[in-house]
């Protein structure tokens, strides 16, 4: 039983402790509030303090419709960094960011394709049916979005690759709130991601590579006609 005393700090403290121990991973998901309460002796509150500081300590992230899992802290640091970067200085953020993404996802996108497992191949539908129903709710579409990409990272079963893709989701989430102000943008957008998931599921390396390469097409196009996008070009902000 954890004591009374600034339960959510103690709670941190273990979960710390386990994690410089080795017997928590990165990667590894956390259990569900309930049980994590129930294994501490301490009300759900108490665990939701101690999850939110963990995620300030870049400890642990909410994956949205999947849970809380454990990170290694780098991609944290990466994402705070890159994102500060093309905030400060750098007018050509969005180029740089396309320039990455053209680099490294179609290669995930045919590595997945080799090798996804039936548990990422359960994922992926489920982001794309989350899309469906969710055109009227840009952060519910969004998130489910970052959600596809993620889990292609994820079933190339190389951590880095994973980071890597992680380090950008800030920038990736704002990129995909521009698009979805465009016209047609969310469905050109869903278009893609069944292509690209066809091309998985049938184990088509060269196929889902190509699949991706189109959507990050997409992706620039519909980026560059936003409205916030027109707005920037024309030097006003909001």
């Amino acid at each position: 039983m954890v004591q009374p005393s600034r339960l959510y700090e103690q709670i941190v403290q273990q979960i710390e402790q386990s994690v410089v121990e080795g017997s928590l991973k990165a990667g590894d998901q956390l259990p569900a509030e309930r049980e994590l309460a129930q294994q501490f002796g301490v009300s759900r509150t108490a665990v939701r303090e101690a999850i939110k500081a963990l995620r300030e300590k870049g400890l642990v992230e909410l994956q949205p419709g999947r849970g809380t899992f454990i990170t290694n802290g780098t991609s944290h640091s990466m994402r705070h960094s890159l994102d500060f970067m093309t905030r400060i200085g750098h007018n050509n953020g969005s180029a740089y960011l396309t320039e990455v993404r053209a680099a490294l996802e179609p290669e995930i996108a045919a590595m997945a394709a080799a090798r996804i497992q039936d548990e990422h191949l359960a994922s992926l539908r489920e982001a794309i049916a989350v899309m469906d129903r969710s055109y009227r709710c840009p952060d519910a579409y969004i998130e489910a979005d970052l959600d596809f990409h993620l889990t292609l990272a994820e079933a190339v079963a190389n951590p880095i690759f994973l980071s890597l893709i992680d380090s950008i989701v800030d920038l990736l989430r704002e990129q995909r709130m521009r698009i979805f102000q465009v016209e047609g943008g969310p469905e050109r957008g869903q278009l893609h991601h069944k292509l690209i998931l066809e091309a998985v599921e049938q184990r088509d390396a060269q196929k889902a590579r190509l699949a991706m390469s189109a959507h990050l097409q997409q992706v620039t196009a519909d980026a560059g006609a936003s409205p916030q996008k027109m707005f920037l070009k024309a030097g006003v902000t909001q």
